[in-house]
C-alpha cells in the first residue's frame, strides 16, 4: 500500500512539472511570436492634417482629423469638430475625399466625430461607398451619465444609410502593415482625461476614462508611425501597447493629439525620457498636445525645428520626405 501511494506521488509531481514546463514553453513561443513573426511593411505613406487649431490655409478649430494615404488606400482618421470643417478644408487643399471608404474614429468626443454625418451625406453623392466602414473601439457606444453620447444617434442614422460599424476589442491588422490598436491598457497613470465623466454599466456607474480610445499604427521600414486623436489612454501607454501586442519595433514618428496641454514639467520630462527609449525622432503635435508642451519635449529630446512641429491644417508627414510643416508652425 505504501509503495502504491509513493508511486502516485511521484506521478503527480512529474505531471505538475510537465504542465509547468509546457506553460513556460507556450509563454516563450507567444513572446517570440510577438517579436519575431513575419511583419508587413508599407512602402508609401502620407498623412495630411485636415482639422486642428492652427491654420494658415483652410479653417482652424478645436478638433482633429487627418487623411492617411498608405499603399494606394485611404483612411480618414477622425472627422473634426464642426460639421463643415473637414469637408471645406479638403476642398481648399485640393484633396478628394469621395474615394475614402474607411473611417477610423479614435473615440466618441464631438471634436473628433462632429463632421461625420455631413461628410457621409455630401461624399455619397459622388460615391455611394464613401465612408461606408467606420472602425471604432469597444466602449464608444457606452451610455454616458448626464452627458449625451452623440455616437448612439449617429450610429442609428448611419446604419440606416448602409454604413457598417466595426468594433475592436483588441489590436488588428486592417490592411497589410496598417494596425488598429483597439482599446489600450492603462499601464502608467497618465490620466489623460477630465475625470468628471461617468459611464452607466449593468453594475452601476464607473468613471469615464474614455475606454474606447484607440490609435492607428503604420509599420514601415523605418519603424512604426503612430497616429493619435487625443491619446486619452496615455501617450506612453499607447507605445507600450504597440510593443507588447503588435511586435517589437522602434516607434520613430508620432502624429496627432497627445493631450499634454496641462502636463506638468515633471510629467513632460518623464514623457520625453520614455519617447527617447522608444526611438521617437519625429513629432507633429496637433490638437490637444499643447504648443508649449510640444516645444518642451522638442528641447528635452534635442530635436530640431523640422523634426518636432506644432500641427496645422494642411501640414503633412511623408515616409520619404519627412515632415512638411505649415508655414505658421515653422
Amino acid at each position: 500500500m505504501k509503495l502504491v501511494k509513493f508511486s502516485t506521488v511521484i506521478i503527480l509531481i512529474f505531471f505538475n512539472c510537465a504542465c509547468t514546463n509546457a506553460q513556460q514553453d507556450k509563454s516563450k513561443v507567444t513572446q517570440q511570436a510577438v517579436s519575431n513573426k513575419n511583419t508587413n511593411k508599407v512602402s508609401s505613406l502620407k498623412i495630411t492634417t485636415l482639422s486642428t487649431m492652427l491654420a494658415n490655409q483652410g479653417i482652424g478649430e478645436w478638433g482633429y482629423s487627418a487623411l492617411v494615404e498608405v499603399d494606394g488606400k485611404k483612411i480618414l482618421f477622425d472627422t473634426g469638430n464642426r460639421p463643415e470643417t473637414v469637408l471645406q478644408n479638403a476642398k481648399d487643399l485640393g484633396i478628394d475625399l469621395s474615394d475614402v471608404e474607411d473611417v477610423f474614429l479614435s473615440h466618441n468626443h464631438g471634436d473628433h466625430t462632429g463632421g461625420l454625418l455631413t461628410l457621409r451625406k455630401e461624399l455619397k453623392k459622388l460615391n455611394p461607398n464613401a465612408l461606408i466602414r467606420i472602425h471604432v473601439g469597444a466602449g464608444i457606444f457606452s451610455q454616458r451619465v448626464n452627458s449625451e453620447n452623440r455616437m448612439l444617434a449617429m450610429k442609428e442614422e448611419l446604419e440606416a444609410d448602409g454604413v457598417e460599424f466595426i468594433v475592436y476589442t483588441e489590436q488588428q491588422e486592417l490592411f497589410p502593415g496598417v494596425w488598429i490598436t483597439g482599446p489600450i491598457e492603462r499601464i502608467h497613470d497618465e490620466r489623460n482625461w477630465s475625470g468628471n465623466g461617468k459611464i452607466e454599466t449593468d453594475s452601476g456607474t464607473i468613471e469615464d476614462n474614455i475606454p474606447e480610445d484607440q490609435s492607428l499604427v503604420i509599420d514601415t521600414k523605418d519603424g512604426f508611425v503612430l497616429i493619435s486623436g487625443c491619446g486619452h489612454a496615455g501617450f506612453i501607454n499607447t507605445l507600450e501597447h504597440i510593443r507588447s501586442n503588435i511586435h517589437e519595433e522602434k516607434i520613430f514618428a508620432a502624429i496627432g493629439g497627445f493631450h499634454l496641454l496641462s502636463a506638468t514639467d515633471e510629467h513632460l520630462e518623464w514623457t520625453a525620457n520614455k519617447l527617447q527609449d522608444f526611438g521617437v525622432s519625429k513629432i507633429i503635435g496637433a490638437h490637444c498636445t499643447g504648443i508649449d508642451a510640444l516645444y518642451t519635449i522638442r528641447g528635452l529630446l534635442n530635436l530640431n525645428r523640422s523634426d518636432a512641429v506644432v500641427g496645422s491644417v494642411g501640414d503633412s508627414f511623408d515616409l520619404e520626405k519627412g515632415i512638411n510643416a505649415g508655414s505658421i508652425a515653422k
